[in-house]
């Protein structure tokens, strides 16, 4: 009697693995173009750093990547130039990119917020212009700026270079983002409940959620202002007044006829970016609190 059997079930085939040489391969492209980035980015820093050390003679003898020995006395020449002159700039680029930082930061949170939780007419085409500001290089805006600080008699002071600086087109946009996604509406309209006004509403709800945003904001427009060239170049027309960039471009401009200015400019150059390390690492610990509190919400 023939017995009928069931078919076998088909057995499962293993999963082809990839090859070696082809993961390898999709991850050694990615990082030899970022190490090749890091490359063209950082040179030029290690190389400031590197001839800061070097003496005139030194600097001007041989093109090499080893530390010199004239750092202490290119540092003493620095700040005894112009009797102070070195600390005079820096103290005006402190003034220019901390103030106007700090305004900015303010303006920018301010708008953006308003851009991302208010509905009103016209919304959408402010925020509209306030892209097209963004996509607008910040080096057509001098001359005009300039013919209108003049009309009003600002043009020469502070306020020519301080002014300008505290509407940021970016700082707006990046702070509209921000805003719409740490604010939730539901809060915003529980504190309204609760009979909270909108200036409390903002400055007691939304302002603590804010603040990695605005910490953001404040650190990008700091550095622009601090290394902004064309428009205190334009602006000002005393040397007391000029921040570092311009007065470290008067010392090359000086150094065509007086070699021994090089060596204050390279080391001013390096010099000036202390300030914005010591700045990075003070604020990093907002960025740093974000994370934390986004891990532990989640």
């Amino acid at each position: 009697m023939a017995t009928l059997h069931a078919p076998e079930a088909p057995r499962p085939t293993a999963p082809r693995a990839l090859t070696p040489h082809r993961g390898r391969g999709t991850r050694v492209v990615p990082t030899l173009v970022l190490l090749l980035g890091a490359v063209y980015c950082l040179v030029p820093v290690a190389w400031v750093l590197i001839a800061s050390t070097k003496s005139p003679g030194e600097l001007f003898s041989t093109f090499t990547f080893a530390p010199g020995t004239g750092l202490l006395q290119n540092l003493r020449d620095l700040f005894a130039y112009g009797d102070g002159q070195f600390l005079v700039w820096g103290l005006n680029s402190l003034v220019f990119a901390g103030a106007g930082a700090v305004l900015s930061t303010l303006v920018s949170t301010a708008f953006g917020y308003a851009l991302a939780k208010y509905e009103f007419p016209g919304r959408d085409a402010v925020f509209y212009a306030v892209l097209g500001g963004v996509l607008l290089p910040g080096i057509t805006l001098a001359i005009p700026q300039y013919l209108l600080m003049t009309k009003i008699g600002l043009a020469g002071s502070y306020w020519s270079v301080l002014l300008p600086s505290i509407i940021s087109p970016f700082g707006i946009y990046l702070s509209r983002v921000y805003a719409s996604a740490a604010v939730p509406t539901e809060t915003l309209e529980a504190a309204r409940i609760d009979g909270a006004g909108e200036w409390r509403t903002f400055t007691a709800i939304a302002v603590p959620m804010l603040v990695p945003g605005m910490v953001t904001v404040f650190m990008l427009q700091f550095v622009g202002i601090w290394n902004n060239f064309l428009l205190p170049f334009v602006m000002l027309s005393d040397e007391r007044r000029y921040p570092l960039t311009v007065g470290l471009y008067t010392l090359l401009a000086k150094g065509s006829g007086e070699p021994a200015l090089y060596s204050l400019a390279v080391v001013g150059a390096a010099a000036s970016i202390v300030p914005l390390i010591a700045l990075l690492l003070l604020l990093q610990r907002f960025w740093r609190l974000d994370l934390i509190s986004g891990g532990l919400k989640g």
